[in-house]
């Protein structure tokens, strides 16, 4: 590894301290009109940030080449791990916490659009730290690497490579490239606009507009964070279903949605199985919880629409909003919810999870492999919006599962290992790997990880970090061939 590399990486992570520093800025202004007492706290915690990322950005400017390929890898696992780093320093400072594993724990599963939280009482933390818990779950659910790219597109490192560290799930079955530019471009104008809007939708169904930028934040990004412990439940019906619509719009493909937004039509049919398999998993899933809702719960059925509804969209997108005490549900119902978080909503959206692309193209080839036992001699290729699907896509599709599979497994077993009861280990090892947040038991539907001893909020803060950049991208780092020249 070169010295110069390393400066450049170091560059790199100046300007995403320098962006985070400034966001914690925007702290001070509910800290000064709510009086909360935290106005030092959170400018002292700003200026500091501030001025480490640009002694960074400043003393290594000339360092715009890195010229190892297999440090992409590295750069992302090191941005995420330094903005966890500082966006604790908040909720330490204001006295939110005072312990530095469970802020970790907090910050990471605002950076990595989790949902998780360790505040049994959501209600007694300043405004300053609710806003920031928000703003955490926003930034995160754009994306550290899409944020670099967009502060410093003129990058000296291959831009894909460093995109597809953070989002292996990109879509990259397109009928024509789209530069990395225009994919930032776009990205970045789709969450921008959807985040004005539904702003402004809640704000006009009655919500004060303090509550509004806040669930806008934390729903938008498939995050789940909310001002109350209730979540999302004492809202009015109508503004659950606005939350529902950020919901489902966040775990559509945003250059999808740039496309349909600019009334590009003619480019948007290669994408149009991905949707339709999307939104019809959906659709079957909420007819099953309705209906489970509906006959075993005995709720009238517009109830059972709206909860059922709504749950779904929110663990099919991984959001992690709650309606309802989920864990007081039919047991299937409450496991549906669980395995629906796996699958997750598209490539190149908010969501988390496995992505509807990589499950629709392993149905497809258990499909063709079952199909070829009763035709050997057949040839089937596999098809994925209209082409053949090629070999090294099926092949990291199989292996990425396997691992995210074997993740899971490992997590739930560590957390057992921690003193945490087998439903609960398995829940929370899903609701953190996959980004959904709730888990089964004390961690489901309207509680909080605050009874996780702080060894097994450390396992669960690695499984955030390992699902939101997909396990291959840190599991990398551990292979010893890494590291030779």
């Amino acid at each position: 590894m070169k010295s110069a590399d390393i400066k450049g990486m170091l560059r790199y992570l100046g300007i995403v301290l320098v962006a985070e520093g400034s966001l914690m800025a925007l702290c001070l202004v509910p800290a000064l009109h709510f009086a909360d007492g935290t106005v030092d706290a959170i400018g002292v915690c700003s200026m500091l940030t501030l001025a480490i990322g640009a002694l960074l950005w400043i003393s290594y400017a000339r360092y715009r080449s890195i010229d190892d390929r297999r440090l992409s890898y590295l750069l992302v696992v090191l941005m995420w791990v330094v903005l966890n780093l500082f966006a604790t320093l908040p909720l330490m400072a204001t006295g939110a916490t005072t312990s530095f594993t469970l802020g970790w724990f907090e910050a990471m599963s605002g950076l990595t659009a989790t949902g998780a939280t360790v505040f049994a009482t959501v209600e007694a933390l300043p405004a300053s730290v609710l806003l920031w818990r928000s703003m955490t779950q926003w930034l995160g659910g754009f994306g550290i690497v899409l944020l670099v790219l967009a502060l410093s597109p003129h990058l000296g490192i291959n831009r894909y490579s460093l995109y597809t560290a953070e989002a292996s799930g990109a879509d990259n079955t397109g009928r024509r490239p789209v530069s990395m530019a225009q994919t930032v471009r776009r990205t970045l104008g789709v969450y921008l606009s959807l985040t004005a809007v539904f702003i402004g939708a809640l704000w006009l169904s009655g919500l004060q507009l303090w509550d509004a930028v806040n669930l806008t934040f934390t729903n938008i990004s498939s995050g789940g964070f909310s001002l109350s412990s209730s979540s999302i439940s004492l809202l009015t019906p109508t503004q659950q279903f606005i939350l529902a619509g950020a919901m489902l719009l966040s775990g559509i493909n945003f250059t999808l949605l740039y496309l349909v937004f600019t009334l590009r039509w003619r480019q948007i049919g290669h994408k149009l199985e991905q949707v339709g398999f999307y939104l019809s998993l959906c659709l079957l899933a909420a007819a099953f919880v309705v209906g489970g809702l509906h006959w075993h719960h005995h709720l009238p059925w517009a109830e059972a629409a709206r909860l059922g509804t709504i749950q779904t969209i929110s663990a099919l997108t991984t959001t992690g909003s709650v309606v309802d005490d989920t864990t007081l549900w039919w047991t299937p119902l409450t496991f549906l919810l669980l395995i629906l978080s796996v699958c997750g909503g598209m490539a190149g959206s908010t969501s988390g999870g496995l992505k509807a692309m990589r499950v629709l193209i392993l149905i497809r080839n258990a499909r063709g492999i079952l199909r070829s036992r009763l035709h050997p001699n057949a040839v089937a290729p596999l098809r994925l919006n209209g082409k053949p699907v090629s070999s090294h896509i099926r092949a990291n599709v199989m292996v990425l599962f396997m691992v995210y599979g074997a993740s899971l497994l490992l997590g739930a077993m560590a957390l057992m290992l921690c003193g945490i009861g087998a439903n609960e280990a398995v829940g929370a090892s899903v609701g953190c790997l996959t980004g959904y947040g709730p888990g089964l038991g004390t961690s489901g539907g309207l509680g909080s990880y605050a009874a996780f001893s702080p060894s097994a909020m450390w396992v669960c803060s690695l499984l955030m970090l390992l699902g939101r950049l997909e396990c291959m991208t840190v599991l990398i780092l551990l292979l010893p061939r890494f590291w030779h020249r």
